[in-house]
């Protein structure tokens, strides 16, 4: 495919790596990519948008924004804008657009004329207006116009599936992956300066994502009453139970680190035995697919999950221990009934193996035929043809 694809995600690019980031980073494998961040206000230091090269075949966009950006009516401008900053990017880089992916609520589906476009919904906005600061209904509008202009959607979660059928559109099914090559070996990762080292002989729980309003702070309260070591890594909102969290963070078995560059988690991994996904039961939760989940299966660790649909979707059997009803001591049971796990070569090489069939190389493969891009394997066996 020669040209840009143009890929506008829910999230900086150089926020926490989730899942535009995932995406955008290896599509750039195939096509060129202009990665577009939410538009930044001017009131917040932007002086007019930018373009910087992160590697070869990836850029990233930071279009500026009036004030209010995301306000009723504002929002429509902020968008318009977008697009222009989009295009001006394309031609400073001498490429044309053919392909354009609105994840989040910028929409330049209408960046390019004749360009293939996909709405890609990654979690349910309206559920998690609260988290965004924007109003559910606006949310609500801002997604069905963009499902209702773009040429094909795509969406993480089930639920987001039925969701699209009942607006009277198709969707395709492309859930989280995971970076199996990166977890491969966790266990000849470099030990953390910041953990002791006595870690290293007792089972160990752990968490790793953001901590905020979707997670259940009961649960991981329960594990460290339970007695068990516990390591928290990554950054938490600042408005999220300051002091319960503090509290938690205070006894002497729990280590928080706060967040982490995507690179050194590997050598986080190493430490825990059990890695743990506490979400709250929420519609917003319901319809998200935690990329932590396998994440731990990659690195060949046991995994303790509150019941998703995501859990339930993946069939993992026994390698995911799945607790109903936000009940923290049913947690903290099955936290330790996993920590009581040996970890053998057997069961990790298990893990590792199905987590290998959820990597992200094998979600793109499906973006790509979504975009009609060639991916590798397409790519060869038409050169084998010739």
């Amino acid at each position: 495919m020669n040209g840009l694809l143009v890929y506008a995600g829910g999230t900086a690019y150089d926020g926490v790596k989730g899942t535009d980031q995932q995406m955008a980073d290896r599509l750039s494998g195939l096509v060129d990519v202009l990665y577009v961040d939410p538009p930044r206000s001017v009131l917040r230091g932007a002086r007019g948008s930018r373009v910087d090269q992160v590697r070869p075949g990836l850029w990233r966009l930071t279009p500026s924004a009036p004030p209010a950006a995301h306000r009723p009516g504002v929002e429509r401008l902020t968008a318009a804008l977008a697009r222009r900053s989009v295009r001006r990017a394309a031609r400073g880089l001498g490429r044309p657009i053919r392909a354009v992916v609105a994840s989040g609520t910028t929409d330049v589906l209408g960046a390019a004329r004749g360009a293939r476009t996909l709405h890609f919904i990654t979690d349910d906005l309206t559920a998690g207006a609260s988290l965004l600061g924007m109003a559910a209904g606006q949310l609500a509008r801002i997604e069905t116009r963009m499902s209702a202009r773009a040429d094909r959607i795509a969406v993480v979660s089930p639920g987001l599936v039925e969701r699209a059928k009942e607006r009277g559109r198709e969707a395709t099914l492309v859930p989280n992956g995971c970076d199996s090559e990166a977890c491969a070996e966790v266990d000849l990762a470099p030990w953390p300066d910041d953990l002791p080292e006595k870690l290293a002989g007792v089972p160990v729980a752990g968490f790793v994502g953001h901590v905020n309003a979707r997670i259940d702070i009961s649960l991981l309260e329960a594990v460290a009453e339970a007695g068990h070591p516990l390591v928290v890594v990554g950054p938490r909102s600042e408005g999220y139970e300051p002091e319960r969290f503090a509290a938690l963070t205070s006894r002497p078995g729990v280590h928080w680190v706060g967040p982490k560059p995507y690179e050194t988690l590997p050598s986080y991994l190493r430490v825990i035995d059990v890695g743990l996904t506490p979400y709250t039961d929420t519609a917003f939760n319901r319809a998200s697919f935690p990329l932590k989940t396998l994440e731990y299966l990659a690195a060949g660790r046991g995994v303790v999950s509150t019941d998703l649909p995501a859990t339930r979707w993946l069939k993992a059997g026994d390698l995911i221990r799945s607790v109903a009803g936000q009940d923290p001591r049913a947690f903290a049971k099955a936290v330790t009934a996993e920590l009581e796990t040996p970890r053998t070569p057997a069961l990790a090489t298990r893990r590792r193996a199905f987590a290998a069939l959820h990597d992200w190389n094998e979600r793109v493969r499906v973006i790509a035929e979504l975009l009609d891009i060639d991916s590798p394997s397409q790519a060869s066996r038409e050169v084998a043809g010739r």
